[in-house]
């Protein structure tokens, strides 16, 4: 189980917990089917993707609660299957010129814009998710084999990804002229003190800077985070009639259904598979030429 769906659980269970406390349910011998169905009924005002997320950890959690015998009986029962379908969306795009405006609109004069560049590359080159560009250390790199070897934090699943030669000089750039000393095994810190980690919230707002600062139309109507790059880079590879088992590798999904969402973006396909509309024969309609 990754790290990010165990802090789901625990956000969940926290207001589980939460609304034990305030009636005064102590211990966990004392919770009967009343607390279950007041806790449930409270959930009326969320969206429907936070009660199906929260009445699915409830379901997990009352289960481990007697399958450990805290619990004398199984009361998962109580808890509703939510028939909650996470609706589809089109993901956000940018075109090949759209991201190398973005790439222009970067000042790799300073030592911030030597760090924005080179983590902006990883995620439209390569395709990588904040989280993992974030957590990017020194061992991941391999320069001998220039190649870059990590495990992502979102499935746990190892991937190995070429470090291309424009990537690989972006990071050295960095290191050499623009990131500050420091003995922690990240490679990208924060430009000011203290000289952290990144964070995902800061690559997110670096990200939506330069996006804006290119100039490219429409951007409040879209997504403009770096997962949104992740998105473009997919379909870059589409347009270039890369087959789906390579992407699903650069993307590093554990099986090709994952990547098939990106079809619906491949809109020159698409149009390969469109039918003509046929004659109307009825004479109530006219034909339009």
């Amino acid at each position: 189980m990754s790290e990010d769906i165990i802090n789901n659980n625990k956000l969940y269970l926290h207001r589980f917990l939460s609304y034990l406390d305030s009636n005064r349910v102590l211990a966990l011998s004392d919770l009967d089917k009343k607390h279950i169905l007041g806790f449930i009924n409270g959930l009326g005002s969320a969206s429907k993707s936070t009660i199906h997320c929260t009445l699915c950890s409830l379901r997990c959690f009352l289960r481990y609660l007697f399958d450990t015998e805290y619990l004398d009986s199984d009361l998962t029962y109580l808890v509703p299957k939510s028939s909650y379908r996470k609706e589809a969306r089109l993901p956000t795009t940018y075109t090949k010129d759209e991201v190398e405006l973005l790439l222009n609109a970067v000042d790799t004069a300073s030592p911030k814009g030597k760090r924005d560049i080179a983590m902006i590359l990883l995620a439209a080159r390569l395709g990588l998710r904040a989280s993992d560009i974030c957590g990017l250390k020194f061992e991941n790199i391999h320069w001998g084999t220039n190649t870059i070897h990590l495990t992502q934090r979102k499935t746990q699943e190892k991937i190995e990804l070429p470090l291309l030669v424009e990537l690989g000089n972006a990071i050295i750039d960095y290191l050499k002229y623009g990131r500050p000393m420091s003995d922690l095994p990240y490679i990208f810190l924060r430009a000011g003190q203290p000289y952290d980690k990144l964070e995902e919230p800061t690559l997110h707002s670096i990200v939506s800077f330069y996006l804006k600062r290119a100039g490219i139309s429409n951007i409040d109507q879209k997504k403009h985070g770096p997962h949104a790059l992740r998105h473009s880079l997919a379909g870059i590879l589409l347009e270039q009639k890369t087959p789906i088992p390579v992407i699903s590798e650069v993307l590093g999904h554990s099986n090709t259904e994952s990547t098939k969402t990106y079809l619906r973006i491949d809109l020159t396909s698409l149009r390969q598979c469109a039918l003509e509309v046929p004659k109307i024969q009825s004479p109530h309609y006219q034909e339009v030429n």
